[in-house]
């Protein structure tokens, strides 16, 4: 088996009063892409924070590439290496324009100015926004944002993508072709989603976030009866995983449609 890409080891976090996360296990290897999901206010978020540097943990150790992150510097690298999609756009765009919200992370990789404008219009331009380089970003629409904010994560050519709500606000079409694209994407993903059709076609993998546990779990669709995720907890996340996720006998009683058993995400 390959090496992890990032790797959770025992880890715990706590917020004043709340533990978010007790002896957090968890691996992401190439080629895996990661269904997050837990009720809402679980820590999911926080989660990939952890992963990113963001915070860090209260117990336990983040591994990013093959080596143990616990300093600043150590997680700058991490950082230009994994790309996060916050879950509200807003936190991740603050230049006027468009075009230089997603320039910026290039410039900052060190790329040259011709570069990181090339990387930013040829990413626009993939994304369905081509004509947005000069459009002023606080103008824009929810849906808009949210694809400028994915695009200033996509520019930097990440190996990791952690994604956090990707498809809200989006409309139909948008959301559309925000899936196909990212179905075309060789990065490895985890994905924050309460959107069990856009999982179900981007995800081969689950994990379930409830009670300060990470829990794995099977993931599988019914595409002859109705087209929603179920997702089943089956125990304690490890630290690897196998060639597929544990069988599960579906049962009606658990996960329908409107009463799902993991709840919202954060």
């Amino acid at each position: 088996m390959t090496e992890p890409l990032l790797e959770l080891r025992r880890v715990g976090f706590d917020y004043p009063g709340r533990t978010v996360l007790t002896g957090a296990d968890f691996a992401l290897h190439p080629g895996d892409r990661v269904a997050l999901v837990g009720p809402n206010g679980a820590g999911k978020s926080t989660l990939l924070h952890l992963m990113m540097g963001l915070h860090r943990p209260t117990a336990g150790e983040v591994w990013a590439f093959g080596r143990v992150r616990r300093s600043e510097a150590e997680f700058r690298e991490v950082r230009g290496r994994v790309g996060l999609l916050f879950q509200e756009a807003d936190d991740q765009l603050f230049c006027p324009t468009v075009l230089e919200d997603v320039a910026f992370g290039p410039l900052n990789l060190g790329r040259s100015p011709a570069q990181a404008r090339a990387d930013a219009e040829q990413t626009l331009a993939v994304l369905g926004l081509a004509g947005f380089a000069a459009r002023v970003t606080h103008r824009l629409s929810t849906g808009e944002r949210r694809l400028v904010a994915l695009a200033t994560v996509l520019a930097m050519h990440p190996q990791v993508l952690l994604l956090d709500e990707p498809t809200s606000g989006l409309d139909e079409a948008t959301e559309a072709r925000m899936t196909e694209h990212l179905i075309g994407l060789p990065q490895a993903m985890v994905i924050v989603s309460h959107d069990r059709v856009f999982l179900g076609r981007l995800a081969n993998r689950a994990a379930l976030l409830a009670d300060a546990r990470l829990l794995e779990a099977t993931l599988h669709s019914h595409p002859h009866t109705h087209s929603h995720l179920h997702i089943h907890p089956v125990g304690e996340m490890q630290a690897g995983h196998g060639d597929g996720l544990p069988q599960h006998r579906h049962g009606h009683g658990v996960a329908e449609e409107g009463r799902d058993e993991v709840g919202d995400p954060d």
